[in-house]
């Protein structure tokens, strides 16, 4: 895991901590309690709590631990009277006051089509559906067509196409006979093959019961 702040990156399985690209030595208990403060902040730990989790096995004097907040406060630049990162809870122990970005939320889920237990991505652009090996959405069963639809993905739309196949395309249950807006949850039919669209950002569906078969044949 790497914890960034301010300009410092601390790297828990490198056990490493970086001033930019610069390493910073630290001392290996110094690491333990500079992650130790990190993982709880922006909580207090008392100074027997840390002495326990960096010490478990041995007896040390609260010197040790005062000395390792000197080491500690020196290779991060911080000062006592202003204390930019380790704050001092008299009394008691320390926290870390440092500010700490929020880790980026990870990018939302493309839109995609899914038949069966296949998943298609979609691309911007056009994505040809069908059974044909340069189709990016392959659906290699009976009744659909080399080329059998496209599927345009622009922005903040997504529109589905027939491209004259032999058994339609359909939304819905719908034939369609242009361009046709996909909306999350529809149901598009190539022929007697189903698929359900699933609009960008939107959580994966969990399915409790099979698709519906469509009617006839």
């Amino acid at each position: 895991m790497r914890v960034a702040f301010a300009e410092f990156v601390l790297d828990t399985a490198m056990r490493q901590l970086f001033r930019g690209t610069a390493r910073v030595h630290l001392e290996p208990k110094a690491l333990e309690l500079l992650e130790l403060l990190l993982a709880r902040r922006p909580e207090a730990i008392s100074k027997s709590e840390i002495q326990r989790h960096l010490w478990p096995d041995t007896f040390v004097s609260e010197s040790s631990l005062t000395g390792l907040v000197a080491q500690l406060r020196k290779a991060l630049g911080d000062d006592r009277r202003q204390e930019r990162f380790l704050r001092t809870v008299h009394g008691f122990g320390y926290a870390f006051s440092g500010e700490v970005p929020t880790e980026a939320a990870p990018p939302p889920a493309p839109a995609r089509l899914i038949w069966e237990e296949s998943v298609f991505l979609l691309q911007p652009g056009e994505n040809l559906l069908g059974r044909s090996e340069e189709a990016s959405v392959r659906i290699d069963a009976p009744g659909v067509s080399r080329r059998h639809a496209r599927v345009v993905v622009t922005d903040g739309q997504v529109t589905i196409e027939d491209l004259d196949s032999k058994n339609g395309t359909f939304v819905g249950e719908r034939p369609i006979e242009g361009p046709t807006a996909l909306d999350d949850g529809d149901r598009v039919r190539l022929g007697r093959q189903l698929l359900v669209f699933r609009r960008a950002g939107a959580a994966a569906p969990t399915w409790t019961e099979s698709l519906p078969r469509p009617r006839g044949g």
